[in-house]
């Protein structure tokens, strides 16, 4: 079992990241913990861990969680045994198989005998087994240290395990291995992740913010469809609000002018009637008076119903939806943009590819590139985009423009601030006003845009990266997105779905993420573990 309390954390710098957080989880529970970038998921992963210390409330625990991190830098120097914390034993059992049963490696095997076959069975689960135990973490991949920990939960059986991010830098068939090991594991689980098809796989999603958690009962596909109907619910009180408040308004208008065609006959009255001048005066101000006591009472009406519509904007979600509306490219539609004959690529006279590649691009296409991490998926970017050459074979291009998107946004500069960046894509001469309607149309408004690039997340630096293509005005021919999603929150993910789903140009993609995949409607796949081409209609 794993119970927080009123769980809170403070920054280092004094600033609040989450208070309050109050939720229980049973044995065996698989549970999803979500929330927009910068919520806290992973610091809240790390509070439960016990790598960092909450600044209030209590946690109880069961047993001690194993946790497999999202960032593997602070590993660089362990072998991955050390990583696993295993080193020590391994080295005792090597001892005591070597005639050495002294009461030091008898202390630090603690009869765990079985502990090396565990290391080979686990590592060969993830198809990790030719990593050598006594590696140094540096040597190896995002993918291969993300299995090397994954391994970890087979050699320490845990009862209580927290995974952030699993998926970020695994191949599709590692990823595979990971969705059944979810579905079918009796571990207690609580997983940060923005992979749809793993988040359907736990039993509660847990939305984080700053001031505590909302649990929804079910997978992630049951917390989209709460989710939506409590938006669509908001979005109509804030319309019969708008509504209410028009017709107060006219009412009061109404009233006001009945009013005054009141005073205007009661007027003409008295001077038809000849009466007193004084008197006049004083049906004057009390016909006055009564329109100040009616506009008033309007007038408080109409306060309590705006300041109700206000209170029912602040329940909308964030916008959601992100429009590409630069002019799309001037190719027309199936022009043959890249041709490639038979192609390979050499690293000290080894072969990338176990057969040449041979095919081609055209306009309009929206083309995967898929393959095992260290298949050569990058490099075949580089080769098809003119940066390097193949070793043999042959490519011809024809002139095109194309956007290379990677997974740290490179295309934003750290040093920049954001208005300095929007401004280095000011093509068209904006004036400073139009550019600054564009930032705030994408989240950027006016307290953040002297904010520098560097303190931004991977969410921001992509929605900052997609306002300045729209700043430009100057659509690519070629998209080529490389693993966009790794860094990306739920929300920030769908943003960068539907503005790719705007874009009418060629798009050729690096990812593991099937439902990205599925949603910007990929046509067809190059295999490069079966070194050919295939037709993928997915």
């Amino acid at each position: 079992m794993l119970t927080a309390q009123n769980i809170s954390y403070i920054h280092p710098d004094k600033e609040l990241l989450f208070e309050n957080i109050t939720f229980s989880i049973s044995k065996q529970d698989k549970v999803a913990l979500i929330g927009n970038n910068g919520s806290g998921k992973s610091t809240f992963l790390k509070v439960l861990a016990g790598i960092l210390s909450p600044a209030g409330g209590v946690l109880l625990q069961s047993s001690t969680p194993y946790y497999v991190p999202q960032h593997f830098g602070q590993f660089n120097d362990l072998t991955v045994a050390g990583a696993l914390q295993i080193e020590n034993k391994l080295e005792a059992l090597r001892e005591i198989l070597n005639g050495n049963v002294s009461e030091k490696y008898m202390t630090l095997l603690n009869e765990d005998w079985t502990i090396e076959e565990r290391c080979q069975k686990a590592m060969a689960y993830w198809g990790i087994q030719d990593i050598p135990l006594m590696e140094k973490m540096n040597k190896l991949s995002g993918g291969e240290k993300t299995k090397v920990f994954l391994a970890g939960i087979f050699i320490h059986k845990p009862g209580i395990v927290l995974l952030d991010e699993p998926t970020n830098h695994l191949d599709l068939q590692s990823r595979e291995l990971l969705y059944h090991y979810v579905s079918s594991c009796s571990e207690t689980l609580v997983v940060v992740s923005h992979d749809r098809l793993l988040l359907d796989l736990v039993h509660t999603v847990y939305e984080l913010e700053k001031g505590g958690v909302i649990a929804y009962g079910g997978n992630f596909s049951f917390y989209r469809e709460q989710k939506e109907m409590a938006e669509q619910t908001a979005v109509h009180q804030v319309k019969e609000k708008e509504k209410t408040l028009r017709k107060e308004k006219k009412l009061m208008v109404k009233s006001l002018e009945r009013q005054q065609r009141k005073e205007v006959r009661g007027s003409k009255k008295h001077e038809k009637e000849g009466g007193p001048r004084i008197l006049a005066h004083l049906l004057k101000n009390k016909a006055e008076m009564t329109s100040a006591r009616l506009k008033d009472t309007h007038s408080g009406k109409i306060e309590i119903i705006s300041n109700e519509l206000a209170q029912a904007r602040m329940q909308l979600p964030e916008m959601r939806r992100i429009k590409m509306d630069f002019e799309n490219s001037s190719l027309h539609f199936g022009k043959i943009l890249v041709t490639a004959k038979m192609i390979n690529f050499g690293y000290q006279n080894q072969m990338l590819w176990n057969e040449p590649l041979s095919f081609q691009i055209r306009s309009g296409e929206r083309i995967s590139l898929k393959g095992k991490n260290g298949s050569g998926k990058t490099t075949l970017i580089k080769i098809i985009l003119g940066e390097i050459q193949p070793s043999c074979g042959i490519i011809t291009r024809a002139g095109l423009k194309s956007i290379y998107i990677d997974q740290d946004y490179s295309l934003i500069k750290d040093h920049l601030t954001i208005y300095e960046q929007a401004c280095q894509y000011n093509y068209s001469a904006l004036e400073e006003h139009e550019i600054k309607i564009r930032l705030a149309r994408y989240l950027f408004h006016r307290e953040v845009w002297d904010k520098p690039c560097y303190t931004l997340s991977g969410g921001e630096k992509m929605r900052l990266m997609l306002c300045c293509l729209m700043i430009s005005n100057r659509a690519p021919d070629v998209f080529v997105l490389d693993e966009p999603t790794n860094n990306l929150d739920i929300q920030n993910t769908e943003m960068l779905t539907s503005a790719i789903q705007e874009y009418s140009g060629t798009l050729l993609v690096v990812s593991h993420d099937s439902w990205f995949l599925k949603e910007i409607n990929i046509g067809r796949t190059i295999d490069l573990d079966a070194s050919l081409e295939k037709n993928v209609f997915i």
